[in-house]
């Protein structure tokens, strides 16, 4: 009776591939998501080197992961861009980032996707949907930059503004978002950032500062205007330097774990086709985050 429940348990074989991704969250986050459907969920980090993110050794890792039965694969630095080449398939999503962070398996085919983008437009829905949205700073045009780009653009926004310390990667992603954005898209230099800061309805930070490796702030909030509102991708700390200034001053603010969840549980509906539990999830992800910061306190 036992052997015979076990059979009929439906399983997932995924993986996350990158550099240094023994650490990542993603693998409990999954795997508790797939014990809450009733599922064998197995999720590997695969952890490889710059010269593994080149298209025969990668083209030879997706081949290998297919045969070896996986439904699909997350992917992180530095492979989201190097494996475009390689799908069969991009997702609007994929397509309009120009980088892959999940791909699926269907049959001989690989589907590309980015839930970077889904991830961190639900977020932004959630907190800030009826926030004004005249004039929003994106501080940070890299790889997580072009994510929340591409999902800015695409609300309304009437004017979006793109800062970087490279003015030409800020200029090279407003160009690439701005085909599907509802308003003005323009990108400048760094040293602009704080003229546009006490006029700008909201800012999001995109950048490294304020992870335990980069700590400090993008930007200081005491610029901002009083009503204005403040997002930060960084979710490892949970409470940035940024975000601790900002909420005592009195600024809205989200932290990024709700990208980090959404990234997540889209990839598991991907995987697996079912609803994810987006409320529990985030709930693991809390968890996770704070027994880490209890073993290893910044």
């Amino acid at each position: 009776m036992i052997a015979h429940a076990l059979h009929r348990r439906r399983s997932i074989l995924a993986g996350l591939i990158g550099q240094g991704v023994a650490p990542s969250l993603t693998p409990p986050m999954h795997e508790r998501e797939g014990a809450r459907h009733g599922m064998n969920y197995v999720y590997r980090p695969i952890a490889i080197e710059p010269s593994d993110a080149e298209a025969g050794p990668l083209a030879r890792l997706l081949w290998a992961a297919q045969r070896m039965g996986f439904d699909g694969l997350n992917v992180t630095h530095p492979a989201k861009q190097t494996i475009l080449p390689l799908l069969d398939e991009l997702a609007p999503s994929a397509e309009r980032v120009g980088a892959v962070n999940t791909v699926r398996f269907d049959g001989a085919r690989t589907i590309g996707h980015n839930t970077d983008v889904t991830g961190f437009g639900s977020a932004f829905d959630a907190s800030f949907a009826g926030s004004a949205h005249d004039l929003v700073v994106l501080v940070g045009a890299g790889g997580a930059g072009a994510a929340v780009a591409t999902a800015l653009a695409a609300r309304d926004i009437a004017d979006l503004i793109i800062c970087d310390a490279s003015e030409d990667r800020a200029l090279s992603l407003a160009e690439r978002v701005r085909p599907v954005a509802r308003g003005a898209v323009r990108g400048v230099d760094a040293e602009a950032l704080p003229g546009l800061l006490p006029v700008a309805s909201g800012v999001v930070n995109a950048t490294p500062f304020g992870m335990a490796a980069h700590p400090g702030m993008a930007f200081d909030p005491a610029l901002l205007a009083a009503d204005a509102w403040v997002g930060d991708i960084v979710y490892r700390p949970t409470d940035t330097e940024l975000l601790l200034r900002a909420r005592a001053r009195g600024h809205r603010t989200i932290s990024g774990l709700g990208m980090a969840m959404g990234q997540a549980a889209d990839a598991f509906e991907i995987f697996t086709g079912e609803p994810a539990d987006r409320e529990a999830m985030m709930n693991d992800l809390k968890d996770l985050v704070a027994a880490e910061a209890a073993v290893h306190p910044v």
